[in-house]
């Protein structure tokens, strides 16, 4: 069992038990570690705001308090993406922090393979300042989870319009406008497509396995960053 997992688990398995304590030792042994691992998951647990206390004494141990956590959600990955691109518009007011904190409980009570899939389409949608407030195609809006090529009929500034063949590979947001980023077949390298000059969008069957490179986002360092759910 990986890191992640485990963490899980350990929260289901002391509210599984709550309001009785589950030792270190014990749960040691329940995942085939050492208490001293236990010890590190049960502090990094607490830090991301799990209510999570020792209870001293021969009998003693850690406890969940059952009230204040919740059961597995059944968010999907698409979701909790779109409650933090939501939350980051947060940024700068008196209730950041809280809702920080709030998302984090909920990808920690996630289904595992659920929330590390919502990290991964995370790392896919990059910000500049507070983020933009323009629509999206339904189309385009699941192109970089969906991994299908799309065809584009795309307007330049001018408003001439040409059929693009693309491979998305994440979103650009800054305070204006949202970009699909993707690999352009008719310009043979990476594009940012302003979504509002999508005129019309075909998916494909074929699927993308291209990833996007650091380097391939043209933009200075420290002023975009990738989406973040912790």
């Amino acid at each position: 069992m990986n890191r992640t997992d485990r963490l899980y688990a350990l929260v289901e398995e002391l509210r599984a038990v709550s309001p009785r304590p589950r030792s270190a030792r014990w749960l040691a042994g329940r995942f085939e570690v050492s208490t001293r691992t236990i010890e590190r998951d049960i502090t990094a647990l607490q830090g991301a705001g799990v209510p999570i206390w020792a209870e001293p004494g021969r009998t003693g141990g850690y406890v969940v308090d059952r009230a204040r956590t919740l059961p597995p959600v059944n968010l999907t990955p698409g979701e909790a993406v779109a409650m933090a691109v939501a939350l980051h518009r947060l940024g700068g007011t008196p209730f950041a922090p809280a809702a920080g904190a709030a998302l984090r409980k909920l990808v920690a009570v996630m289904p595992p393979a659920d929330a590390a899939e919502a990290h991964r389409l995370a790392g896919r949608v990059h910000l500049i300042g507070g983020g933009p407030a323009t629509p999206v195609p339904a189309a385009v809006a699941d192109a970089v989870s969906a991994r299908r090529v799309l065809r584009l009929r795309y307007a330049d500034r001018a408003g001439a319009v040409s059929a693009r063949d693309v491979e998305p590979l994440a979103y650009l947001g800054n305070p204006t406008h949202w970009y699909l980023v993707a690999w352009c077949r008719l310009r043979g390298g990476v594009r940012c497509f302003r979504t509002d000059r999508i005129v019309s969008v075909h998916p494909l069957a074929e699927a993308v396995t291209r990833e996007l490179r650091p380097e391939d986002l043209d933009i200075p360092a420290g002023r975009v960053r990738p989406l973040s759910l912790v």
